[in-house]
């Protein structure tokens, strides 16, 4: 006899391991594509991990790391200092200290410790400009070399200071190493024989480069006036011309007047200046009146003046 109930079961049964199986394979390929992606995530971010700008600050990058100071006489250690002069273009409390020696080599230098300080980087377009700043007592080259983890580099570039007891930012073009990986720094503070030792410092490597910041406008002034007393018309090229003095002034308005209460000379131009004449007539000796005044648009201070003048020709 046919069992319809017991065959229904076997039915429910298979449909639920078919179910369980493409569950279990869809979880299994969703695994892997996840295990995929944190791999790929972990060789862009080890590819990339590049540790700049190398700040020398306690919580950047340089002053923790393992510099190895090599062909500096007795190769005193890289130091972490103060910075000795902050009121230039370098604001920064801490920056790096080399000691160039007499007895060491033009080339000595100092070198970050492959792959665990600075990383491992490829030059690109976003870090093939390479910048320090430089604080020196001599012009001399400063010279920046990267180098692979074999050792294998394509040597230094070098670019010399044009500025002394001061701080000032270096430009090293490294387009010629692009798509080149690497994993260590050298520096070469002071690529030059020297008599004696060379304190300098050095800052902020692979850092933007620096604008100076606008100047600030100059702080506007009140206009002023002043009123001569005499002048001499009579074309000896001497006081020929009369004007007010005015200082800071954006706008003008004067006018003279003769003792009777004539108006003779009236403008509202800064350059214009008066003759002694009026309309196509020239004036006679004596006293006139001037009425001035002069104001400036950012203060907006206004001044007013009057007083006599003497025509003596």
């Amino acid at each position: 006899m046919f069992d319809v109930t017991s065959n229904l079961n076997r039915i429910r049964g298979f449909v639920y391991r078919l179910n369980f199986v493409v569950i279990l394979s869809f979880m299994i390929l969703t695994v892997q594509k996840l295990t995929l992606v944190f791999i790929l995530t972990s060789s862009i971010i080890a590819s990339y991990g590049q540790n700049i700008p190398v700040d020398f600050e306690f919580n950047g990058n340089g002053a923790w790391w393992n510099w190895r100071v090599f062909e500096n006489g007795q190769n005193p250690p890289l130091e972490v200092v103060a910075n000795p002069d902050t009121s230039g273009i370098n604001k920064s409390p801490w920056v790096a200290k080399f000691l160039a020696q007499p007895t060491g080599a033009p080339f000595a230098g100092c070198e970050t410790k492959h792959g665990s300080d600075i990383g491992s980087f490829t030059i690109d377009q976003s870090n093939m400009i390479i910048r320090i700043m430089v604080y020196k007592p001599n012009i001399s080259d400063v010279g920046i070399k990267l180098v692979r983890n074999d050792n294998w580099s394509l040597g230094e570039i070098k670019v010399p200071n044009t500025k002394i007891n001061e701080w000032e930012q270096l430009t090293f073009d490294f387009s010629s190493h692009f798509g080149l990986t690497y994993d260590q720094l050298v520096v070469f503070p002071d690529f030059s024989g020297r008599f004696s030792e060379n304190i300098i410092y050095f800052d902020n490597i692979f850092d933007v480069e620096y604008v100076a910041p606008p100047e600030e406008p100059p702080t506007p002034e009140d206009a002023e006036l002043s009123l001569p007393n005499v002048f001499s018309p009579n074309g000896d090229g001497l006081n020929d011309f009369y004007s007010p003095k005015f200082t800071n002034a954006d706008w003008v308005n004067w006018s003279v007047y003769s003792r009777f209460g004539q108006l003779v000379f009236k403008t509202e131009s800064l350059a214009e200046k008066w003759n002694g004449w009026n309309f196509n007539k020239s004036l006679p000796d004596g006293v006139y009146f001037i009425v001035a005044e002069c104001g400036n648009d950012e203060t907006g201070n206004v001044v007013k003046k009057r007083s006599s003048i003497h025509l003596v020709k």
